[in-house]
């Protein structure tokens, strides 16, 4: 008997966690879009795509143009994040791998985040924090479960950008609800 009703309380413990990964999905999908980091209301595109002026003898150096201010700054050419502190100083800078869509650039703000899901290429993904949408696919920073840093599959429309368990664990405590982001070239 012990082990016919563990079983099924494995059972609905699978259950229980397919129903809260699909409800989390849903709420994230019907976000208003006043409150979606995608151009709107909580977007700002950038005035140009112009490439931010960079340090040529310090490469990972805080691009300059950036913003002011507690931020998130991610570089779409350089594939780097900086999680800059309220006194304008870099408090930590990683390298990530972009999906297969781009967020425009501009300022935006951190509109979900979620512990543990499983990302749009069928990756379990942790730490995962979203502030933009493009053509229904959520875009975010996250950090697989099993610590791959995969090229993104053209075909396959993702959103997640890959950070390492150790960058997405800082991402994660850095980047609360309504913190800003800032995508450069």
């Amino acid at each position: 008997m012990a082990r016919s009703s563990s079983g099924f309380v494995a059972g609905l413990t699978a259950a229980a966690l397919a129903v809260v990964g699909f409800l989390a999905h849903q709420a994230q999908a019907n976000v208003p879009r006043t409150l979606r980091g995608g151009p709107g209301a909580t977007a700002t595109p950038a005035a140009s795509a112009t490439k931010a002026p960079r340090d040529g003898r310090h490469p990972t150096a805080l691009p300059g143009g950036s913003g002011a201010g507690e931020r998130v700054v991610y570089s779409l050419d350089d594939d780097r994040v900086w999680l800059v502190g309220a006194d304008d100083t870099v408090r930590n800078t990683f390298g990530v791998t972009p999906g297969s869509i781009d967020p425009v650039p501009g300022t935006y703000a951190v509109t979900s985040r979620s512990k543990a899901v499983i990302g749009t290429d069928g990756v379990p993904v942790e730490h995962v924090v979203r502030f933009s949408d493009a053509g229904g696919v959520a875009i975010g920073f996250s950090a697989a479960v099993d610590g791959s840093t995969p090229t993104p599959d053209p075909v396959v429309r993702t959103g997640g950008i890959r950070e390492s368990r150790a960058d997405g664990e800082a991402m994660w405590m850095f980047a609360p609800i309504g913190q800003k982001v800032v995508v450069i070239r």
